[in-house]
């Protein structure tokens, strides 16, 4: 019997082995592996906006008019 009075068939097995509580680490999506990393994160945190600003100042540097 649960603690609300269910006599269910309860899914909250406590006897269950620990291969079943954790997934294993082939079983972690790819993306959320990579994401979880926080050195990665950093590195996109540093990567992203500095390729934008380059990318943003030589469109900036190519509209400047020629000089006559």
């Amino acid at each position: 019997m649960s603690l609300w009075g269910n006599n269910m068939n309860d899914n909250n097995n406590v006897d269950a082995p620990a291969s079943q509580e954790a997934p294993a680490p082939e079983d972690i999506p790819m993306m959320q592996r990579l994401l979880d990393n926080p050195f990665v994160l950093l590195v996109l945190g540093i990567a992203v906006p500095a390729v934008f600003y380059i990318i943003w100042g030589i469109i900036e540097i190519t509209q400047i008019p020629i000089a006559d």
